[in-house]
């Protein structure tokens, strides 16, 4: 099989058929290398998206971010939560023609509670007491105790047995060529360069109307951009200062804008003498003039970002206040706990030592370097130094965050829905691979982030997670810069884009390209 680019002229879209057809490729840029293509060990956004793609959990949002089945077809909740029986659709297969079952589901558990899997999400299991396939579509989970997040833990990828019972799970060959279930089906992956997907016809919701995609691995988004408007990528996220660029560039292109459900973050290795001191964070906290970030590199497509949960989430506490910018108050807390500038060189020292560390941030994303610069010249005004290192994204992730090799890190979270961020802040979520990557420990909440997972009543976990956003917002174990809109691209051949409380993408299986409009063709 083959691709080739076909010169179709483009008719006026008034005249074009506007009926779904099947045809054409979606070419999507991506900064990262998608490196795991296993949903289990996926510890990044870019594999994360390649997985999408390929993979099905039991369960999935819609369009209104209500969770709805997708391999379960139906499941009951009993005995308050501690057990949960899924029905699973009968008319599924994995893309080698092997039926789907429940004995799939048993084994992905399994797996997920393998101490010696290196996966980052086995602590949503650890309250299951048992999964069992009852038949071959039916599955029950028993808890040990409530946990609230439970359904939407099941939306994570289920794995085939049959590929992965032999053989080292973590270096299996499978996991960079992919066996699942989902709408789109593997074709190749080359390392920097592209991922190749081709349309599952036989996808139990039906064959999508994209005959392929295509992600191409572009880590820089000014490249990016030149590919869209050269027309060779069909989707980005845009930089604001991409987005406010002149309507020529996008007259082929479509632009969206909405609130994210995400925060980019300056975070602190909390292992680190020179940052175990709250006093040290709060001091560099209020150095920052974040309100320079936003207007000088969100352009104002965004707001300034007070802890862990983004506004439009039941758990945001809008009594939090952020930071106050105060270089001089910042000073004086830094004076007080033995930091001067004793010898005159402009740098605050204590027993001789200047008061210096690193902060890394991917390639790439040039927001985040900027944002690297803005608080390197912020941070110089009070007399401390700061080293920006700019790294390549997989060496990135693998060898810096995983390991916890770093000072300090300006990175983002992409949020699930569930204010459950027991992963990312729980005590026990430290070592290699995992989300707590800066050490943060605090016993009241741990219990808190443990509470939360075992209430159901609205009104009480929106309490317990309110209390959540106040203690880290004090503790500082990051300064939350902000909460950036969402401002993706897609080629305006693409018809039935609709942007829902989900944003866009959560109708791709029904995207198409009117054939008039289609530019590329499979050689068969």
């Amino acid at each position: 099989m083959g691709c080739g680019r076909d010169p179709v002229p483009e008719p006026a879209l008034s005249s074009i058929e506007s009926l779904p057809v099947t045809g054409d490729t979606y070419v999507e840029a991506s900064l990262g290398d998608p490196s795991r293509l296993n949903p289990l060990l996926a510890s990044d956004s870019a594999s994360g998206s390649v997985n999408g793609y390929l993979f099905n959990g039991l369960v999935k949002y819609n369009r209104d971010l209500k969770l709805v089945g997708d391999l379960a077809e139906s499941w009951e909740v009993l005995q308050g939560g501690l057990e949960i029986i899924f029905k699973l659709r009968k008319n599924v297969r994995w893309h080698d023609g092997v039926p789907f079952t429940a004995q799939d589901v048993v084994f992905t558990y399994e797996r997920l509670i393998d101490p010696n899997v290196l996966t980052p999400y086995g602590s949503d299991f650890n309250l299951v007491k048992s999964v069992v396939a009852v038949d071959a579509h039916t599955v029950r989970v028993e808890y040990k105790e409530p946990f609230a997040p439970a359904l939407e833990s099941w939306g994570m990828g289920i794995i085939p047995k049959h590929v992965f019972q032999n053989g080292a799970f973590n270096t299996h060959p499978a996991n960079r060529a992919p066996v699942g279930t989902g709408p789109y089906r593997f074709v190749e992956l080359k390392t920097d360069e592209k991922a190749v997907l081709v349309a599952n016809p036989d996808y139990f919701e039906g064959r999508p109307f994209i005959d392929r995609v295509v992600i191409r691995v572009i880590p820089d988004s000014s490249v990016q951009f030149l590919e869209l408007r050269n027309q060779s990528i069909d989707f980005m996220g845009l930089r604001p200062d991409q987005y406010m660029a002149y309507d020529s560039f996008f007259q082929n292109h479509k632009k969206f804008r909405y609130p994210s459900f995400s925060y980019t973050f300056f975070g602190f290795n909390l292992k680190r003498d020179l940052f175990k001191d709250i006093r040290v964070r709060r001091a560099l906290g209020m150095a920052l003039d974040k309100r320079e970030i936003i207007d000088g590199v969100l352009l104002g497509f965004g707001r300034s970002a007070t802890g862990p949960f983004p506004p439009s989430s039941l758990a945001f506490d809008p009594a939090v206040e952020d930071v106050p910018f105060d270089p001089a108050q910042s000073k004086n807390l830094l004076a007080e706990i033995g930091w001067r500038d004793t010898n005159g060189d402009g740098i605050l020292d204590r027993d001789g030592k200047p008061f210096s560390f690193t902060v890394i941030t991917n390639q790439g994303n040039k927001i985040r370097e900027q944002t690297a610069l803005i608080l390197q010249a912020h941070l110089a005004r009070i007399g401390v130094r700061v080293d920006v290192r700019v790294l390549e994204w997989s060496s990135f992730i693998h060898d810096f965050v995983d390991k916890g090799n770093f000072d300090a890190i300006i990175l983002g979270w992409n949020l699930g829905r569930d204010p459950d961020q027991y992963l990312i802040w729980h005590s026990s979520q430290q070592g290699e691979g995992r989300y707590n990557f800066v050490g943060y420990n605090n016993p009241t909440a741990d219990r808190l982030w443990e509470e939360g997972r075992r209430t159901f009543d609205p009104k009480e976990r929106r309490n317990i997670y309110r209390q959540l956003h106040r203690i880290v917002a004090q503790d500082m174990p990051y300064i939350f810069l902000y909460y950036p809109d969402s401002l993706p691209t897609v080629h305006n051949r693409f018809q039935n884009v609709l942007v829902a409380p989900a944003g866009i993408g959560w109708n791709f299986r029904e995207w198409f390209v009117p054939q008039q409009l289609q530019r590329y063709r499979l050689a068969r």
